[in-house]
């Protein structure tokens, strides 16, 4: 079996019918994985502005309920990253799947706002699937392709579109329990499914040593800090907008709950086929120029939102197109880590690229809800917006510039 090295001198099998069906397998179980474990993780953003009315809360509470998966989702690819680099994704990602069933039944059977807070809490477990599947899908897939698999494997964030789609409607048709039963028994289908479907890719042994050591090694890589820092502000943004759209289209739009659940669906939707672009620009381009642009575009058409636009046209074109430059950039962003990461760190790597993703999707809802509790106008946080994706884009073309000519 032939070899192909990468810049940090991995190794992937390729050439091998076998291996080349077999990746492609693993690709669609993980991806399938990432996509329920990310509907569970979303549960709460559909039912935030129903929730709200219905306990009276104010709109930073509201922000802080649907905040609290997201901070703990992206926290817990930390260490969950390092456990899969240590175990594989074979014996993590059926445990991931197994408790967030957990937190999803106990929504079945809490309505008070402390405890809503707590199971919230538990729900972020389903967004560290994230860092199990990147390793995984890293490992079966040689450099040259590795961008767009993990785009491929970045489609499973549509989970959070499947959620906006599917909710609210859910509850109102069958009864507010419905959808947490309906996830639950996807998920423990899932974890059936991937306990016997799931391989880790053959090569290295697995590294020893503790997951602390892995991480402190990881952590000293400067590069690591440029990626957490450009996946902060992409998924991040994508990860804000998705769980905090049904209240901003609600508050400044006046649009009802299924309405804006719908929206804020196409938003992710869009999001979500962009990503597997922004990974196949970037086995072709190189992630650095692709990540400029999008950067860019997505100051650009936050500007324009600040103002506040009708919402037909020109406030959906805005909100979509950051829909697209978000989804490519966060694809183009691991693009770069399968180029740069050493092999046996993928994990590693991903689980702290992966949490700063989390986090710059945890802050932008509390600014959001902070400032429209104190202004009554959402346009600084959009403009706060636009200035941090400049930023990037500048720090992309200036720092990350080096990366492009080695690679070119």
């Amino acid at each position: 079996m032939t070899s192909i090295r990468d810049q940090a001198g991995s190794t992937a099998p390729v050439g091998h019918p076998e291996a080349t069906s077999g990746a492609a397998l693993q690709l669609a179980v993980a991806t399938l994985g990432f996509l329920v474990n990310f509907w569970a993780w979303a549960l709460l953003g559909p039912l935030g502005p129903g929730i709200k009315e219905r306990l009276g809360l104010g709109f930073a509470a509201q922000s802080l309920l649907v905040a609290v998966p997201v901070i703990v989702g992206s926290l817990g690819r930390i260490p969950v990253g390092a456990l899969t680099d240590r175990y594989g994704a074979r014996v993590v990602f059926p445990l991931v799947t197994v408790a967030t069933i957990v937190p999803v039944l106990t929504l079945t059977t809490v309505s008070s706002y402390p405890a809503l807070i707590v199971t919230g809490f538990f729900l972020g477990i389903g967004g560290t699937a994230f860092a199990v599947g990147v390793p995984l899908v890293s490992g079966w897939y040689p450099p040259a392709r590795r961008g767009f698999a993990i785009g491929v494997f970045g489609v499973g964030m549509g989970g959070t579109a499947i959620a906006n789609f599917t909710t609210v409607r859910l509850a109102e048709t069958y009864g507010e329990r419905a959808p947490f039963l309906l996830v639950a028994a996807i998920l423990a289908a899932y974890a059936v499914l991937s306990f016997l479907l799931l391989r880790d890719a053959p090569g290295p042994a697995r590294p020893t040593g503790s997951a602390w050591q892995r991480l402190a090694g990881v952590a000293r890589l400067t590069v690591t800090w440029q990626l957490c820092f450009l996946y902060a502000v992409g998924f991040g943004g994508f990860v804000a907008f998705s769980v905090y759209l049904p209240a901003y289209l609600r508050t400044a739009y006046g649009l009802n709950a299924a309405d804006g659940a719908l929206r804020t669906a196409g938003f992710v939707v869009l999001a979500v086929l962009a990503r597997p672009v922004g990974g196949w620009l970037s086995d072709r381009l190189h992630p650095v120029p692709v990540l400029v642009w999008c950067f860019a575009g997505v100051a650009g058409f936050a500007v324009v939102q600040a103002f506040q636009p009708a919402l037909m046209p020109v406030a959906t074109v805005a909100l979509l197109g950051m829909a697209v430059l978000l989804g490519a950039a966060s694809g183009a962003v691991f693009a770069l880590v399968g180029k740069v990461a050493p092999a046996d760190q993928v994990g590693a790597v991903t689980g702290l690229v992966g949490a700063a993703g989390g986090l710059g999707g945890f802050v932008p809802p509390l600014v959001m809800g902070w400032v429209y509790g104190s202004q009554g106008s959402y346009a600084i946080g959009l403009m706060l917006l636009s200035d941090v994706a400049l930023a990037a884009a500048v720090f992309t073309a200036v720092k990350m510039g080096g990366l492009a000519r080695r690679a070119g």
